[in-house]
């Protein structure tokens, strides 16, 4: 019997505008220009420790934004980008969306295609956890306290986060309290067949090694997951699938659609003053 995946494509047009947001959205850029005065003004503003080490990889570096009380909860936030482009220093504000709100924030750079693969983007990303919680503590922050966001991409890396054996990396798995996952991709085989694949170089193997809506998730962290009204649906679904994956193996995530908002914009949910993605964080500090 054939087995046809969910995301099998109609067409290959309409596969890369449901799989590839910057198609779906072509004025991508002007969101980032538009949030480029506030970042700016959080990077002249904010307390920075920049480019901490943690690997030999040039892109394993990371900021940290301490909160103004020691021992703060630490949260760790993973830009998108799809795993081939953007770079921490354009994320600071979020760093002060979080320490406004109590937090130590980190910001990791990780490891991008197609200098890399997927395996090594992952395996970045995992390293920043430890890092952080084996180190945060010099910085201000709580090492028993940690929690996670991403978009996109980094959305995928959280995912990771949570279906990794820390106890094998040497760490107490309850550190990690929660993840806030953001319009994000969980499996990345679809990626394959858009013209994105000519830097991710991603194969079935690979794919396969990274697919979390099929790998057993360990942590039991809370896990609150948000996409955007505006985004194509099959970008929507699959949200939707690694909310029903979690919940085949007894976690209970939150789901919420923010309508208004596309691929891009739902970054401004860091900036919002009413903000469900920020509420979702704090409730976990």
């Amino acid at each position: 019997m054939t087995t046809i995946a969910p995301w099998a494509p109609a067409s290959p047009e309409e596969h890369e505008f449901h799989y590839n947001p910057q198609r779906a959205f072509p004025d991508f850029a002007a969101h980032r220009s538009r949030r480029a005065p506030m970042n700016d003004t959080a990077l002249g503003s904010l307390r920075r420790t920049a480019d901490l080490t943690y690997g030999e990889h040039p892109r394993r570096r990371l900021d940290i934004y301490p909160a103004a009380r020691p021992r703060a909860p630490m949260h760790v936030f993973f830009h998108g980008g799809y795993w081939r482009t953007n770079d921490k220093s354009g994320f600071a504000f979020v760093a002060q969306a979080l320490v406004r709100r109590g937090f130590t924030a980190v910001i990791p750079n990780y490891e991008l295609c197609p200098d890399s693969t997927l395996d090594g983007t992952v395996d970045s990303a995992l390293a920043a956890i430890e890092w952080t919680v084996r180190n945060g503590g010099a910085h201000g922050g709580d090492p028993t306290s940690v929690s996670l966001s991403g978009h996109s991409a980094g959305a995928h890396l959280c995912a990771a986060a949570l279906a990794t054996d820390w106890t094998a990396r040497g760490l107490d798995p309850s550190f990690l309290r929660a993840a806030t996952l953001i319009s994000g991709v969980y499996d990345p085989a679809p990626a394959m067949l858009t013209t994105v694949n000519e830097d991710l170089r991603l194969t079935p193997e690979i794919a396969a090694r990274h697919d979390y809506e099929r790998i057993t998730p360990r942590s039991r962290a809370q896990v609150n997951l948000f996409v955007g009204g505006k985004e194509p649906w099959r970008w929507i679904e699959q949200t939707f699938r690694y909310s029903h994956h979690l919940r085949r193996h007894g976690g209970d995530p939150a789901v919420q659609v923010i309508s208004g908002h596309d691929h891009f914009s739902i970054l401004d949910q860091y900036v919002a003053d009413d903000s469900p993605v920020l509420n979702a964080i704090s409730s976990h500090a």
